[in-house]
């Protein structure tokens, strides 16, 4: 762990650079942009090529969609326990969706023509889900969900099989239980690209969801364009900020479960309490050894995990504006104060007893979050992207006569006579 203080010379340089850009890597987007010219040259023969080479899964062109009978025995494989949780997260993440859900409505403007907005869902959507190193199922239902709870009519899901060709029981009972209505073996940014440009045997989508590694957010950023895309999450971010009322044991806790996630996870802890900063410390070592994915965790605090001890509170929140995590807990005896001044975050959990966990698995708001820094531009993935928005206008003879001055105004001005006379000519007839 990289452990600061105010005092540090290095302390300045470090929060600097905590000022992040999601700006692709050289390599990244050179092996996307090849891997994508495949997809779009071979198809599905270049799907199975790369299968083979980055999942070491060897299908042919008809396995790649999960088959009914997959779909069967997955649900025959998951316990109760399992059914019954994805249940009760699939309960609140719908009621959540529809609470957020854009709803038709219309109105007069001041020449009085009717105005307004119709929103309907999109035709067909795909939601990626990371396979990996864990099977996520709750991704499975905070993509897939939503789209079922917008009214999305056609939901494919893209994760990546094991060499084995198959798929986790318990993800594909989740995909099913989200209101999936397909489902291709294949990950990375191959399946964007799939997804987007379609293939023999796989039709195009309208629009993607759904987080990924940086070579999936890095063809998401690419085939914009192709097609329209929720945002960039990329690998799992957590930023802490506490004063001295945070509780060690509950943020070491924290800090270790978005450590689990492996990879490219940023872990970060900011307090401007010195002694709150130890203890933490203490706690992670104290929490780790317990843990069966120890061995990983160690890898994200070494590479990826920083504790600041700050000059002020303000200074922190300031440092997490720049920042713009993923996850902020922020835990203060002043939240009315601090809260209002958190600009850039993908979501907060407030105070020592809302864990990220629960959030990422129950609470209802999808964890599908912009990381990197695109906070700044992307928020969360929410249900109303799942609908496609249309303008509504119409005008009867008075406000037709209301608005032609001013419509040939702007003719006028912009040299384009003929809309002046394409709302003149129908108060002549």
């Amino acid at each position: 762990m990289k452990i600061l203080s105010h005092s540090d010379p290095a302390f300045p340089s470090f929060v600097k650079r905590l000022n992040r850009r999601a700006i692709p890597e050289p390599d990244v987007r050179d092996l996307v942009t090849e891997i994508i010219r495949e997809v779009a040259t071979h198809g599905d023969a270049a799907l199975v090529s790369l299968t083979k080479r980055f999942d070491g899964a060897t299908l042919k062109p008809k396995e790649l969609f999960v088959t009914d009978a997959e779909f069967s025995a997955a649900a025959k494989a998951v316990t109760p326990a399992t059914k019954d949780a994805i249940k009760r997260s699939l309960a609140n993440i719908r009621s959540f969706a529809k609470n957020s859900l854009r709803k038709d409505w219309s109105a007069k403007n001041a020449e009085g023509a009717t105005v307004g907005e119709r929103f309907t869902p999109f035709d067909r959507v795909g939601v990626y889900v990371p396979g990996g190193k864990a099977p996520l199922v709750s991704t499975a239902l905070m993509t897939a969900g939503f789209a079922s709870a917008a009214s999305v009519p056609e939901i494919i899901a893209a994760t990546p099989c094991g060499p084995d060709g198959t798929i986790n029981p318990a993800l594909l009972h989740a995909l099913k239980a989200a209101g999936v209505t397909q489902a291709i073996k294949i990950g990375g940014a191959q399946a964007i690209a799939a997804l987007a440009i379609g293939t023999k045997s796989i039709q195009p989508v309208d629009r993607i969801f759904g987080p990924g590694n940086r070579f999936v957010v890095e063809a998401k950023r690419q085939l914009v364009g192709a097609v329209s895309i929720d945002l960039l999450p990329g690998p799992s971010e957590i930023l802490i900020l506490a004063d001295k009322s945070g509780n060690p044991d509950f943020i070491a806790a924290d800090l270790l479960a978005q450590a689990e996630h492996g990879g490219d996870s940023v872990v970060g802890f900011a307090t401007d309490s010195k002694t709150l900063l130890n203890q933490v410390v203490k706690s992670i070592e104290k929490q780790l050894p317990s843990l069966s994915r120890a061995k990983i965790i160690r890898e994200v605090l070494k590479r990826g995990t920083f504790l600041l001890h700050l000059k002020s509170f303000a200074d922190g929140v300031a440092i997490s504006n720049d920042f713009c995590p993923e996850h902020l807990s922020l835990i203060t005896e002043n939240e009315k104060q601090w809260l209002p001044k958190i600009r850039t975050a993908g979501a907060i959990y407030l105070g020592n007893l809302s864990p990220v966990a629960v959030g990422d698995f129950l609470a209802g708001p999808s964890h599908t979050l912009p990381t990197g820094g695109a906070g700044r531009s992307f928020s969360g993935l929410r249900a109303d992207q799942f609908q496609r928005r249309t303008s509504i206008v119409r005008l009867d003879h008075t406000s037709v006569r209301k608005s032609l001055p001013v419509v040939e105004e702007f003719a006028r001005i912009e040299g384009l006579d003929a809309h002046g006379r394409s709302t003149a000519i129908r108060l002549e007839k």
